[in-house]
């Protein structure tokens, strides 16, 4: 047998007090008087007998009324186990979901502000000496350490609401960091427990920590909220036409009548709309504006809908820019389709080199390079291609049907590319284009039955490859136009040349949106937006940057100063948690501006579903498992899983020695002499 409060077993000194009694019996005698006293020795004899006996009695019982109250006090229990040792005391990590669903009212008022009162009321119910730990959607280093029941009821006051939003499984995990050492491990989670924070496949929990779970419950609100954005322009350009597809989620349980749209950019209004949208449907809205000059744009995207407003506004980023740099590098000067192609559109710089005379340090300039007719192609143009490519670029080759097939497919085997297997010089038609493609999903309005597709004179026969992705497609499962990818870029390759006599893809009326599209998609385009507290690695064109030199996010009064990863292509942003907010943060180097990004708000706390009590003990499926709601049993799990306390039979004990003792005092008495 244990003792959860050893402490009290030194009130067993208590039990000298009736012995003293016993001992030292200080009542006054009583004169007796006998009419023959030749029977006085007997009659004393005999009393005295029955006298001790009794005393006897009542000493006993008066010893053990008072070792089991004082047993009661130390609460003694029986061990079936070895989990919860209640003699090692508790360690209680409450979490508070701060989340934007928690702003939800009902008739006790926010959710967040019952929880912090809950929680409260949770730590009421521990002993002074056990510890707590505070756990919130910010994950703060502060809270990491074991606090009073004072300290921990200060901390729980400052909890506000924040944009950051986690998983059950996060919080679980973040919880257990804490090592509870000898002590018992107790978790608390309050929480609405939506859907998405819950989620449906099985967690991982300590089986040695008791686990509670207290749902609070808010009115049903009807919510519309600004799903996402993204653009249909192919390119930025000033004075160009650009549409962005807005959508619009309605996660209410009525339908929505004629919701305001704005959008803004550059706080200039640029398009107005009204909407209906059903209860639990989506509505996408395209927006189209022009009049944009060269330079990074803010746009802001809002509704208005109440109560829940925090996703009526979404922001946005992107860049209008001043031109495109190409770079067309020819083994034939007689041809001038490229030059042609786009020369007719002042949004493209193209400049072309011999083949004869590369300046290879010019290659990071160019988003797009155009091979196509090269009579000798050397290895170290395949080397420089393939660094270029690696880093993001873009490159398109046109081959010279007429060159060393040897020294052609060893230049494509340098750039990992399938090596030449024949020439070809069967007339065909290209047997099929993919109109899922990045470069044809929307060159077609409607889809004719019969396509017109380019046909082909002479084409090369490659090798087969794992890594192609084939754009068009020649009879017998033959490339005829291919895409391959490699590091941050990618590499087209076409089976024939630009020379009339091979085919007739130059005037072919595909081949404009081909290379155009090819052009387009060739920019390395940032995000429109990121997510606060979700998206913690940004992501901008490869920058160059000194050892002394650092870069900037700087939203007003906040800044943030990033940690740098150079990778091929780009230069990546590690943030971790420091945005909390949403917002434009522009990007600087010294006070020069490199780019502005874009925060919102995550869109998971709109959606107001929840999880049912059935449903979140499949996914947890732990023994010590308890669900309640905030009317319910907010005291600690007991001990009794593990243990059989014994305090309940001590106070019964106590009572019946007590009455022993009476019982004694009032029946057991001298007999009248």
């Amino acid at each position: 047998m244990n003792f959860l409060y050893p402490g009290f077993l030194f009130s067993l000194l208590a039990v000298a007090i009736p012995i003293l009694i016993h001992l030292f019996n200080f009542r006054k005698f009583k004169k007796v008087y006998f009419s023959n006293v030749s029977f006085l020795k007997a009659v004393q004899e005999q009393q005295s007998s029955r006298e001790e006996l009794r005393n006897l009695l009542i000493l006993f019982s008066r010893i053990l009324a008072i070792v089991f109250l004082v047993f009661a006090f130390a609460k003694p229990y029986l061990s079936s186990g070895a989990e919860g040792n209640p003699e090692s005391g508790n360690l209680v990590n409450i979490y508070i979901d701060n989340s934007y669903s928690m702003e939800g009212v009902n008739k006790d008022g926010t959710l967040l502000d019952e929880a912090k009162r809950k929680a409260k009321e949770i730590t009421r119910g521990f002993s002074p000496n056990d510890r707590f730990q505070l756990t919130t959607n910010d994950f703060e280093g502060r809270h990491q350490r074991l606090a009073d029941r004072e300290e921990l009821s200060a901390l729980i006051d400052e909890v506000k609401i924040s944009p950051v939003q986690r998983s059950l499984q996060q919080v679980i995990n973040r919880q257990h960091l804490a090592a509870p050492g000898k002590r018992n491990l107790y978790t608390y989670i309050l929480s609405d427990f939506q859907r998405q924070f819950t989620g449906r496949t099985a967690l991982v929990t300590d089986p040695n920590a008791h686990l509670s779970l207290i749902r609070l419950s808010a009115n049903a609100l009807p919510n519309i909220a600004v799903d996402s954005i993204w653009s249909l322009s192919p390119v930025h350009q000033p004075d160009g036409q650009e549409k962005f597809v807005v959508q619009l989620h309605n996660y209410g349980e009525e339908g929505g009548k004629g919701v305001p749209l704005k959008l803004l950019i550059n706080n200039q209004q640029k398009a107005l709309s009204s909407l209906d949208i059903p209860a639990g449907k989506s509505i996408n809205d395209t927006l189209s504006f022009s009049g944009l000059s060269a330079g990074w744009q803010k746009g802001i995207v809002t509704i208005k809908d109440f109560p829940v407003t925090f996703d009526n506004v979404l922001n946005f980023t992107f860049k209008v820019g001043t031109g495109m740099n190409i770079l067309h590098i020819s083994g034939d000067p007689s041809e001038k389709h490229i030059s042609s192609l786009f020369a007719a559109d002042h949004y493209f710089k193209l400049h072309t080199m011999p083949e004869l005379n590369i300046v290879y340090s010019d290659f990071p300039a160019y988003q797009l390079i155009i091979l196509s007719g090269l009579k000798s192609p050397s290895s170290g143009l395949a080397q420089q291609l393939k660094t270029y490519i690696k880093n993001g670029g873009t490159a398109v080759i046109f081959p010279d049907l007429d060159v060393n097939p040897v020294l052609f497919s060893s230049f494509l085997r340098e750039l990992s590319l399938p090596s030449v297997q024949s020439l070809n010089r069967d007339t065909v038609t290209v047997k099929s284009i993919d109109l899922k493609s990045n470069l044809f999903n929307d060159v077609f309005e409607e889809i004719p039955s019969k396509l017109d597709l380019p046909k082909v004179n002479r084409y090369f026969v490659y090798e087969k490859s794992n890594n192609r992705e084939d754009l068009m497609e020649l009879p017998a499962d033959r490339p005829f136009f291919s895409r391959y990818r490699s590091g941050a870029g990618q590499l087209y390759l076409s089976a024939t040349s630009l020379k009339a006599d091979d085919s007739n893809l130059p005037q072919h009326p595909v081949f404009v949106p081909l290379l155009y599209k090819i052009a387009f998609t060739s920019g390395q385009e940032q995000p429109l937006y990121y997510t606060v507290g979700k998206d913690n690695l940004l992501s901008t064109a490869q920058l160059s940057l000194s050892p002394s030199q650092s870069l900037r996010l700087v939203s007003g009064s906040q800044e943030v100063i990033p940690e740098i990863r150079q990778v091929p292509g780009k230069t990546l942003l590690y943030i971790a948690d420091q945005i909390r907010a949403a917002g434009f943060y522009n990007l600087l180097k010294t006070d020069s501006l490199l780019g502005v990004d874009a925060f919102n708000e995550s869109r998971v706390e709109s959606d107001r579903h929840y999880t049912t009590d059935k449903e979140l003990k499949q996914v947890l499926n732990s023994k010590n498992l308890a669900i309640s709601s905030p009317q319910g049993n907010l005291s600690p799990l007991t001990v009794e899983n593990n243990h059989t306390e014994l305090w309940k039979l001590c106070l019964v004990l106590c009572a019946v020695f007590l009455a022993t003792e009476v019982l004694l005092i009032r029946f057991f008495n001298k007999k009248n002499i």
